[in-house]
């Protein structure tokens, strides 16, 4: 009622554009053009595979949390607790709730972007949530197999290379009173909240420095953004500014933080027991993480922090047990090379075969010649006309159609799919019942769209059923028509559509097939099953 669902939506609009604008037009000083070969993206950029579907150029993901679903654990975002499901199963699902609730808020705005700047078919509630996992885009993700061991239902077009980490600290020099502190006794802890902004400060500051009186520990507190420390400072507190982590942790004995990904990954890597106060986001899940490989005590919810709890946390830290599990992580660890292992996954799921120019093999393809079945970059394609020996007007723009899924024939040709984005109903039940529930979702989401955009959502009001009906229709057609699949028969491929014309030309084509198909079908199907046994 505020409004803030509607300047969100408007946000994500202009990140869905600077999104395409990043792939298709040069920086603001360079005269050069310029248009994207490949995008590297994290999922919550969302335009990443509509911009890589439009340009036909390959997509990989990258991203610090899980993204991709599991039975091995939950979406980082995302906590349900079922009675009736087993554990796996409610992990796995807790991917398409988030999938599909972020489609029911976004995919309008989505479908705009797709038909009004990119030239592309809208998606469906059938077709929008999961799209990436659908199409097997590769992924790399920038954290530790030594705390998060890649899940036996993750298959080749995901990778798990490691933390990135940057050395911040190689020229890094404290301030005099820091230098002093340090020196003055045994190794501290630290505790810091980054720029998370906590409700009561002072009375969490005091509770920061009652819990490590009473463990008996000296302590590093980050005032960072949420206002701690404003109170009287006992001797064995030491109030931080900004000072790199990666120094910071080689001079304590135990961090305690909210869990965010880089600060969870530096104190891993140094082997330093962990104590994780999650607020928000995959704060939660890290803090699982860790207490589930031994390095931390089991994390603290912000409503549950007090004096007690982080005492014996603090304890925890203390004992032998935290430090050798901590140290014995913190030595797996450091024999990743992330960024390495990242830029490797990067290019080993490039389809390069289908990049490189024909003709010079060192450039990039960009022209297909259909006349001629050659990839050309745009060296030899201008060569070859200006000799002559090429028409332009017969070269076609190459689209490398990448989505991870490569067929090898006997005679080693190398077939590269194209994005198929939108999912296709299997039979005409499902179909049909997809598109039911999806019109009345659309209906009803389009009655609470009234609320805070009156006129939209009076048209999508009004216009839901009679589209609905539309749309159940050709989903019960295109059931029918893949129908055969389903009992091992094969299903010709239509035709894009792109104008009246084209339509009729399939439409006919569909009926001719559709009877040429059914009546030898009567004679090949037999053969086929018996030579099948």
């Amino acid at each position: 009622m505020n409004g803030d669902i509607t300047k969100k939506r408007k946000m994500l609009g202009e990140m869905l554009e600077g999104c395409w604008n990043a792939c298709i037009l040069p920086d603001s000083n360079d005269p050069h053009p310029f248009v994207a070969d490949a995008i590297i993206s994290n999922p919550p950029a969302f335009a990443h595979i509509h911009c890589a579907e439009a340009l036909g150029i390959p997509l990989q993901l990258s991203f610090t949390m899980p993204w991709c679903p599991t039975t091995s654990f939950p979406h980082p975002l995302v906590n349900i607790i079922s009675s009736n499901a087993e554990p796996g199963l409610t992990n796995y699902l807790s991917y398409a709730l988030a999938e599909i609730m972020t489609w029911k808020g976004l995919g309008d705005v989505i479908n705009h972007f797709r038909k009004r700047t990119l030239g592309l078919e809208p998606l469906s509630i059938r077709s929008g949530p999961g799209i990436v996992d659908r199409l097997k885009v590769p992924w790399t993700y920038c954290f530790s197999p030594s705390l998060v061991p890649k899940p036996p239902d993750w298959k080749n077009h995901i990778d798990v290379v490691g933390f990135y980490f940057l050395d911040l600290a190689q020229n890094y020099k404290p301030a005099q009173d820091l230098a002093n502190f340090l020196a003055s006794g045994p190794p501290p802890i630290y505790i810091g909240f980054g720029s998370v902004v906590v409700e009561d400060p002072v009375q969490m500051t005091n509770d920061i420095f009652e819990a490590t009186r009473l463990a008996g520990v000296r302590a590093l507190v980050s005032a960072g953004w949420g206002g701690l420390g404003n109170a009287n400072i006992p001797p064995h507190i030491f109030i931080l500014g900004n000072v790199p982590h990666d120094w910071l942790f080689t001079k304590v004995f135990a961090v305690c933080h909210h869990g965010g990904a880089g600060t969870t990954a530096i104190g891993l890597r140094l082997g330093k027991p962990t104590i994780v106060v999650p607020f928000f986001g995959d704060q939660p899940f890290w803090g699982a993480m860790i207490h589930k490989a031994g390095a931390g005590p089991k994390p603290i919810k912000k409503d549950k922090l007090n004096v007690q709890t982080l005492k014996d946390a603090i304890e925890f830290c203390k004992t032998d047990v935290a430090k050798h599990a901590a140290g014995a992580l913190g030595e797996r660890i450091r024999k990743h090379d992330g960024v390495s292992e990242g830029v490797d996954s990067f290019y080993r799921h490039l389809p390069l075969l289908n990049m490189r120019c024909d003709l010079l093999p060192e450039r990039l393809a960009v022209w297909w010649s259909t006349d001629h079945c050659l990839k050309l970059c745009a060296f030899a394609a201008q060569v070859l006309v200006e000799e002559k020996l090429l028409d332009m007007n017969s070269l076609e723009l190459h689209r490398t159609r990448f989505y991870a899924l490569w067929t090898i024939d006997i005679n080693s040709h190398v077939g590269v799919k194209e994005y198929e984005s939108r999912a296709k109903a299997t039979d005409p039940v499902t179909g049909g019942v997809i598109e039911i529930f999806r019109t009345v979702t659309h209906y009803y989401g389009s009655i609470t769209q009234i609320f805070y955009s009156p006129i939209n959502g009076i048209i999508n009001t009004t216009t839901a059923i009679p589209r609905g009906v539309i749309q159940i229709i050709g989903a019960i057609h295109e059931g029918f028509h893949h129908l055969p699949k389903s009992y091992g028969s094969k299903v010709r491929k239509v035709g894009k559509i792109k104008d009246f014309s084209s339509g009729v030309r399939e439409g006919a084509k569909g009926v001719f097939w559709g009877y040429a198909d059914a009546i030898t079908g009567l004679v090949t199907e037999p053969v086929d099953g018996a030579k099948k046994k």
